[in-house]
């Protein structure tokens, strides 16, 4: 194991161990992945050197992104090599590991327990450590490997210069500034900072926003026949992000009818929303939507063709919808389930 391997180097040396990475132009992915070593508590305070030469990185005590190397147990992490077809795995086996994807596969787990003071053995840390894989980290993995977020002509309908990837490029010296080490090395410092930071922001976001929210939906599919008989519709406590837990939640619990509909009241309007379940989170293509015949219609006027009273308003695409009570929606949703 990785994080074995550093451990013991760590404990054989008295200095502070030293990771090694490419000199020249520097992307999100090196940057990245020298931030989450230093993570680490082997590599806490460790030194970054900078240098294509093998001779100078040979003897250091990681190396990534440079070396032609994988090797787990000698803590080289290069994924440019021929042959190379690493993925994270758990279901992520379309996108290649850059570097950043292969120190956060090896030493993620302890990354995130250190930062969130969580015990190894914690229930939710597995959780935590593949949210955070799927929401920040692949995409890192994805932009340096040229892996398009699209298919077809989609991937080239907008130039995209405020990604993670595109913003540390710009901290390199420009072609018409001087490009010395000096100015290399500060220009890396502030890709590891920029980097690190966000993926610390999207720990956070994960950990304290997205996982309470799991509770809340796993017990709305709990109790969905309650809600309807046919079970294809959740009423929620109060609103969370939703959706990414439905879809993994669904397997997990074995829905054999997918779901359609999730209510849930605005806390500031005290309105019920109706949203329909797209076909993936990514989706623009709902399960089933609300009827055409409602669609861009509000108020009195949308009432009177459901209906149904109450009614405030169905987006002109169908995909949301809502009411003054949590009766009215029901019976919005009702009367739509009809056209299942």
């Amino acid at each position: 194991m990785a994080a074995a391997a550093a451990a013991a180097a760590a404990g054989k040396r008295a200095r502070a161990l030293v990771i090694g990475t490419h000199s020249g132009t520097f992307h999100a992915d090196e940057a990245l992945g020298c931030f989450l070593l230093r993570r680490t508590l082997a590599f806490e305070g460790a030194e970054v050197v900078r240098s294509r030469d093998p001779a100078v990185l040979e003897p250091l005590d990681c190396v990534l992104d440079v070396g032609a190397e994988y090797d787990p147990e000698r803590l080289r992490f290069d994924h440019h090599q021929r042959g190379f077809a690493e993925t994270f795995g758990h279901g992520f086996d379309l996108t290649p590991l850059s570097s950043a994807g292969l120190v956060y596969k090896h030493f993620g787990r302890e990354i995130i327990a250190r930062q969130l003071e969580l015990a190894p053995d914690a229930a939710e840390l597995e959780t935590l450590f593949l949210e955070v894989y799927r929401q920040f980290v692949q995409a890192v993995d994805a932009n340096d490997n040229g892996v398009s977020r699209y298919e077809g002509a989609g991937a080239q309908q907008y130039e995209d210069h405020t990604s993670l990837g595109a913003r540390v490029a710009a901290l390199n010296p420009a072609w018409n500034e001087p490009a010395g080490e000096e100015e290399q090395r500060k220009g890396f410092e502030a890709a590891m900072e920029m980097t690190g930071g966000e993926f610390l922001q999207r720990l956070n976001y994960v950990h304290k926003t997205w996982l309470p929210g799991r509770q809340y939906v796993q017990e709305a599919i709990s109790g969905r026949h309650e809600v309807h008989p046919g079970g294809r519709v959740i009423r929620l406590p109060r609103y969370c992000p939703w959706k990414d837990h439905l879809y993994s939640l669904e397997s997990e619990m074995g829905v054999k009818e997918p779901l359609l509909y999730c209510l849930f009241e605005d806390d500031r309007e005290k309105k019920w929303r109706i949203t329909c379940v797209s076909e993936t989170p990514q989706s623009f293509v709902n399960r089933l939507s609300l009827p055409e015949a409602w669609r861009g219609l509000r108020g009195e006027e949308l009432s009177q063709v459901s209906g149904i009273p109450g009614c405030i308003f169905v987006h002109a695409n169908g995909f949301i919808g809502g009411n003054d009570t949590f009766e009215g929606a029901m019976a919005m949703v009702t009367k739509a389930l009809e056209f299942a």
